[in-house]
């Protein structure tokens, strides 16, 4: 797979990818997207810590308080990919909380707009 920019992946760094996330597959945008927000459960120290080293890191750093994924994936030397599938991995084991960014208001509507400019004219115009 080559890339636009004439860069390669080496085979070992595909290999250990697919090591760390065991062969799981990417999580739905929808369910942890660049935004979503990641947190260390409170109740994380009482589960088993049975995690990779990999996994322990994310632990560390999300228990710093909420940090979107695209922040968490900044700290950590992991490809952003990896760093998705490990934080669904988390969150399903209970470790992680997630929140989904909080939707956007709907745009105005456009007669809505046009009503404001109208007022506008007319008081200033």
């Amino acid at each position: 797979m080559t890339r636009h920019d004439g860069w390669e992946p080496e085979a070992t760094d595909l290999v250990r990818a697919y090591v760390i996330t065991q062969g799981r597959a990417l999580p739905d945008e929808g369910k942890l997207s660049l935004i979503t927000l990641v947190t260390a459960s409170p109740e994380h120290a009482q589960r088993p810590m049975r995690l990779s080293p990999e996994e322990q890191s994310l632990m560390d750093i999300c228990s710093a308080g909420y940090l979107s994924v695209a922040e968490i994936a900044g700290h950590t030397r992991l490809p952003l990919g990896v760093v998705r599938i490990l934080l669904a991995s988390l969150a399903e084991g209970g470790y992680v909380l997630t929140r989904p960014p909080v939707a956007r208001a709907p745009l105005a509507d456009r007669e809505i707009l046009e009503e404001v400019l109208n007022g506008l004219r007319a008081k200033f115009g």
